[in-house]
């Protein structure tokens, strides 16, 4: 036992060390009192953000080199900015005052509790005791979605953001909320994920599944866990199998996709009674999050990717993937393909088709699928090119024509471009497309309400040549037969065309798959373009002067934008999604032909009504003397005496927008203005170049993609 001799001894070395550091509320209390920012502190020492809110709630304390000049700040500021009664904070667990001496709480207030258990929060709120793990909410921010809070095995929200500071895994949730991650090892991390994290979002379906914990990784946080930097297998994009995380994975008994381990790593165990056993990772160094869909989100602080992924899971769904991959997942998300069934002779239930959805992988009809399909493959040699009677050309604009001699004299001075808002989704509404199996019949009889492809002449139909045709993708006036969807061949009869189809693949199963989906992604946009200023309602100088700021409103709102006009256009284009391995061999079959989703038909069928929308619009318009002289996907450019579209778009007496034609405003279908140039550079890039203007109507050289 020590004597009494050598315990003062050490007492007085713990007195000789200085003052200690105030409580986290009082830390918080001196820097507001100095008017200064947590960012400027974090600048001033060097460190994070996150990192000096950490400090102020209690989470974390500083360590040296930085807990000297941490205590230096403060004791300056105790000087300047003395504590008052009145601004003296609340009682808080057992806390050490500037003199080193300790004060307990009173019986009833709640003590911090153990690292493991919970964290102590913000001084505004008290300690929250129910949780496993350790955690805390930042100042200022907001609640998790109701929908996530009310199922309480996803109480932490949909996410996590696993980031390492100052020796500390802290995982940065949906809300502000910040969990402790006692995790060292991977396999540790997915345990954690599945069990004290509590993440996870319920499913869009009844007959659907609940959504995977996602955890998103920092650069900080994958150097912690072992990962490298950089993947080094460009081509394949995943880790070698003998790295030691695979290795750590494998002994564990976790299981990785056939993708292995890249940016968008699934490990999982099999299902044990009925309850998945699954954890979505991000590795943000590997480019998870590709700056063309999300912009800089992937260099954000944790806190702000946590909520820009957040804001996207809880109005589209929880990244699973690619926005692409995410577009297709919640077509199925949405319309689950199967459901549960009674069997009748064993009375038991069992896994059946889902009505009304794409229940099984079916194959397309021969003008339908591409060149590398096998069907194909085993009709045409390989470097045969199929002519419009023998494949389907459903595609968007790329049309442009040379000015003519009035418009060049009429004082034009700009050329302006209006793009249509998600013309893609909004296409996608109440269309009707095949959920079974296409039969080939000869010389039918033309019905709009069926879905397929059409062999039938179009060229006979006469189109104002200030116009593109409607019937193909360069506006060209067709040659004779060619193969189209049910939506073109349904747009000639109601310009009054008589048309006899040779033959056609029709589907007599057929339905509107994408009612739910379109919704959804209307509503994502709808709420995330309010957040942004721009409203339904507003009237046409309102939105236009929205639309001109929206973008720097908010960057993550606007990221979350990005990425769901990025889920509409890649969702629709995995509907035909070609060989991506370089060892596929042409004429073989590839990983997406197994999927039921896999559906070129669909693609056809819903970019022939947007072609098909928009020459309804272009047409309504040129009724009243406005021809177009370039269209890139969803972009149309008009010349104009003005560089504003009011300067030229045309309204009926009272001012209203001309009906049928395109109109201003937030809402799917309507447009918004995509940039304007001047009206040497249009003749220039027309005349001189060959080029379609409506590529670089931005006017930052930019190509125009559509949404």
């Amino acid at each position: 036992m020590p004597t009494e001799e050598e315990l003062i001894a050490r007492a007085a070395e713990l007195l000789a060390r200085g003052p200690l550091l105030p409580p986290p509320a009082e830390r918080k209390r001196l820097r507001e009192a100095a008017g200064l920012t947590q960012q400027d502190v974090a600048t001033a020492l060097q460190t994070k953000r996150e990192t000096v809110n950490g400090w102020e709630t209690g989470r974390t304390t500083p360590r040296p080199p930085r807990l000297a000049a941490y205590q230096h700040l403060l004791n300056g500021w105790a000087e300047k900015y003395p504590q008052t009664r009145a601004s003296a904070p609340a009682p808080a667990a057992a806390t050490e005052t500037f003199t080193g001496t300790t004060t307990a709480p009173p019986a009833d207030t709640p003590t911090r509790p153990a690292a493991g258990t919970v964290a102590s929060t913000t001084a505004s709120r008290p300690a929250r005791t129910a949780k496993p793990s350790t955690s805390s909410r930042r100042p200022g921010a907001k609640k998790p979605a109701p929908s996530a809070a009310a199922d309480p095995r996803f109480e932490n929200g949909p996410l996590a953001v696993v980031d390492a500071d100052d020796g500390q895994m802290l995982a940065y949730c949906v809300g502000g909320l910040v969990l402790d991650c006692p995790a060292k090892t991977f396999p540790a991390l997915v345990e954690w994920a599945l069990t004290e994290a509590k993440l996870g979002a319920p499913r869009l379906h009844r007959n659907g599944k609940d959504a995977d914990p996602l955890v998103v990784l920092t650069d900080a946080a994958a150097e912690r866990l072992g990962l490298p930097a950089v993947l080094e297998d460009r081509r394949g994009l995943r880790l070698a199998e003998d790295h030691k995380v695979v290795k750590q994975l494998a002994r564990a008994k976790w299981r990785l996709t056939k993708r292995g381990f890249g940016p968008w790593a699934r490990v999982y165990r099999p299902a044990e009674g009925g309850k998945r056993q699954c954890v979505q990772f991000a590795i943000l160094p590997w480019g998870a999050l590709d700056t063309r869909s999300w912009g800089d989100t992937g260099q954000l602080p944790p806190a702000d990717v946590a909520a820009v992924l957040g804001t996207y899971a809880t109005r589209v769904l929880t990244p699973r993937g690619s926005t692409a991959v995410c577009g297709l997942e919640l077509m199925s998300a949405l319309r689950p393909p199967t459901r549960a069934v009674k069997d009748a002779a064993t009375g038991s239930w069992v896994s059946g088709p889902n009505p009304g959805s794409l229940t099984e992988p079916i194959d397309p009809a021969p003008p339908e699928a591409p060149a590398e399909h096998p069907l194909v493959a085993a009709l045409y040699p390989r470097h045969h090119v199929r002519t419009p009677d023998q494949v389907i050309d459903e595609e968007a604009y790329d049309w442009f024509r040379p000015l003519t001699d009035e418009e060049c004299t009429q004082g034009y001075t700009h050329a302006v471009g209006l793009d249509v808002n998600m013309a893609f989704a909004a296409a996608a509404n109440r269309l009707v497309i095949s959920t079974g199996p296409a039969t080939h019949v000869k010389h039918p009889a033309f019905d709009a309400k069926l879905p397929g492809s059409w062999l039938v002449d179009l060229s006979h139909i006469e189109t104002d040549p200030r116009l593109p045709s409607p019937f193909t993708p360069k506006g060209a006036r067709p040659t004779g037969p060619a193969w189209y969807s049910t939506s073109t061949v349904a747009y000639a009869v109601e310009l009054g065309a008589a048309v006899q189809p040779a033959e056609a693949y029709v589907r007599y199963e057929h339905g509107a798959y994408f009612d739910g989906w379109y919704t959804r992604l209307r509503d994502a946009y709808m709420a995330t373009m309010a957040d942004l200023g721009v409203e339904a309602g507003m009237s046409e100088a309102d939105f236009l002067a929205a639309m001109a700021r929206h973008k720097s409103v908010d960057p993550g709102q606007a990221a979350v934008l990005s990425a769901i006009k990025s889920t509409v256009k890649g969702g629709i284009g995995k509907l035909r999604e070609r060989p991506q391995s370089i060892k596929h061999k042409f004429g073989e079959p590839w990983p997406a032909l197994s999927r039921a989703t896999w559906s070129p038909h669909a693609r056809a069928e819903l970019i022939g009504k947007v072609r098909t929308n928009q020459h309804r619009k272009l047409t309504a318009w040129a009724r009243a003397g406005l021809f177009p002289v370039a269209i890139l996907s969803d972009c149309a450019v008009y010349l104009s005496h003005g560089p504003s579209p009011l300067d030229f778009m045309p309204h009926t007496d009272d001012g209203k927008p001309l009906p049928g034609g395109f109109r201003l405003g937030v809402s799917p279908g309507m447009v918004k203005h995509e940039g304007t140039r001047d009206f040497l550079w249009l003749a220039q890039t027309i005349e001189d170049e060959q080029i379609n203007p409506a590529r670089h109507i931005k006017g930052d050289d930019a190509p125009d993609s559509g949404e």
